[in-house]
């Protein structure tokens, strides 16, 4: 096994478990190591303090394990099982009106640069690392081994986030099993997620409490759902018995998405209306009389370069999605900028609202759901930053 030696005054992190390497931090890698290799890492007096995947860049070993244990199948089986137990107690996993879950968020449960949803009995995997996508035959088999009767395909979704010249040379797939794309459940409201051509895993999960949240206030209500992609948002609120939705999306595919679940829910005709438009656009000449607002959209910050330009695009927006609540009612806003923390969009929130002359209270202070949990010693998991406020 290729050691990988940990400078001394870098080991305190892995010894409380930290499962990210800095490049800093190491002392020696051994000579062709390669991107994806499995390495023990160790201090420099040889303390053996785990295992990971190798892979250049500034996080340079993402830890799978800690001590001297080597990550075998039964240990492969071991974390899916831990996490399936977890959604169990959430109670995710044997609901009649939900079908739809995340059962592996990345460190929050362990292994780090994997993503896997379950959509329908179908598991969508997703690597962020060549290492873990190299277990990936272990991980179908302790999918197979955990879920037995209720997986009936895995689907690897890891061409789009593995590092350009590792992934030139595979391809999306079925790995085990075959399932066409379907309408899932969630909370009993239908979706078709297309896991096969649909950003990310194919459907924003982390946003099912939230809108749960937005459907108790949308009866009767004019809402605004903008960045809507598969239009979630507008669903709940139509089914939840607002008057009126407007769904906005620059994306021509996302709103033929959003158009096919609102059909699936069989709503009356002129309750909802598409837009394909830029949202900054739309909002610049979008009525004021909004009941509800949803501003929900892409990260606008991948790195703490971006984060300066990203606060102020939030600021920005906000400050216009503010203008077209009229008094007394809701804004629903998001940061998914894992680079802008809960602090920092707060604050850009309160600029947003002295820009635009807008009073308002905090209702909710949002975040993402249980399936999508942060480690206790890796505080960087959590990313979903939200804020519902009542607008005066």
């Amino acid at each position: 096994m290729k050691q990988v030696v940990i400078r001394k005054k870098k080991v305190v992190a892995l010894r409380r478990r930290h499962p990210w390497v800095f490049s800093g931090a190491i002392k020696t890698a051994p000579e062709g190591v390669q991107d994806g290799d499995t390495v023990q890492v160790v201090g420099e007096d040889e303390e053996p303090l785990g295992f990971g995947h190798f892979q250049h860049g500034s996080i340079m070993v993402r830890m799978i394990t800690f001590g001297e244990a080597m990550p075998d199948q039964a240990f492969w089986d071991d974390r899916l099982q831990n996490a399936w137990n977890c959604r169990s107690v959430l109670g995710l996993t044997q609901r009649e009106d939900l079908n739809a879950y995340r059962l592996i968020h990345a460190e929050g449960d362990g292994l780090p640069g994997l993503i896997i949803d379950i959509y329908a009995g179908v598991a969508v995997v997703q690597c962020h690392s060549i290492g873990m996508h190299r277990a990936l035959p272990q991980l179908t088999l302790a999918l197979r081994n955990v879920l037995g009767a209720q997986l009936s395909a895995v689907y690897d979704k890891s061409a789009e986030t593995l590092p350009r010249n590792y992934a030139e040379a595979i391809t999306n797939g079925y790995v085990w099993g075959e399932s066409a794309p379907t309408p899932v459940l969630e909370y009993g409201h239908q979706f078709w997620v297309n896991w096969e051509t649909g950003q990310k895993t194919g459907f924003f999960i982390d946003q099912r409490e939230n809108r749960q949240l937005l459907a108790k206030y949308a009866p009767g209500k004019k809402v605004l759902n903008t960045f809507c992609y598969t239009g979630g948002f507008s669903i709940y609120a139509l089914q939840a018995g607002a008057r009126q939705v407007d769904s906005v999306d620059v994306s021509q595919p996302a709103m033929e998405l959003t158009d096919r679940n609102v059909a699936l829910g069989g709503f009356e005709a002129g309750r909802h209306h598409s837009h394909t438009q830029d949202v900054m656009t739309f909002l610049k000449t979008a009525p004021t009389d909004y009941d509800i607002v949803v501003v929900d959209p892409p990260a606008f910050a991948k790195n703490i370069k971006k984060r300066h330009n990203a606060v102020q695009g939030y600021k920005r927006l906000n400050a216009l999605a503010l203008q077209k609540v009229k008094p007394g009612g809701l804004l629903f806003t998001f940061s998914c900028s894992q680079v802008v923390d809960r602090a920092l969009f707060n604050n850009t929130i309160v600029a947003a609202a002295h820009e635009a002359g807008r009073s308002a209270r905090i209702l909710h202070q949002l975040s993402q759901p249980a399936d999508h949990p942060v480690g206790i010693f890796h505080p960087e998991g959590e990313y979903l930053k939200g804020l519902v406020l009542y607008v005066d």
